[in-house]
């Protein structure tokens, strides 16, 4: 399959999925939240799927490698504020389970993203 566009990316794909998922958590949240850790994991969460749109659209490979790197970021900051959110009890402990499946999936794909397009870079083509 051709990679045309960010959207065709699974990972962008499921990385969209996961703001979905976070969205909903946090509208669960309490009201005294809506602009603290709910705002940041929402913040956070929109951040990865961005990055990697913006780094897929960028003239050049090296320029799409930083990107990803931003997005790796924002989902271990998605997993920390999940556990923070856990551990004030916002959420449950299958939910949180289900989010760091998510999250441990999606640093797999962004790894081999990472990896593939370093490869790029060391063949030279596209700096």
């Amino acid at each position: 399959m051709s990679i045309s566009s960010f959207r065709d990316l699974r990972v962008w794909q499921q990385g969209m999925d996961l703001v979905v998922a976070i969205y909903r958590m946090t509208s669960l949240f309490p009201r005294h939240e809506t602009y603290g850790l709910a705002s940041q994991l929402q913040r956070a969460a929109v951040s990865r799927p961005s990055n990697l749109a913006e780094g897929h659209t960028r003239e050049h490979t090296r320029e799409y490698v930083h990107h990803v790197s931003i997005a790796r970021a924002s989902l271990a900051e998605v997993e920390t504020q999940c556990e923070i959110a856990h551990r004030l009890g916002y959420l449950g402990v299958d939910d949180l389970q289900r989010l760091l499946n998510e999250t441990s999936t999606l640093g797999r794909q962004l790894t081999a993203l990472r990896d593939s397009l370093a490869r790029r870079l060391e063949a030279g083509s596209n700096p």
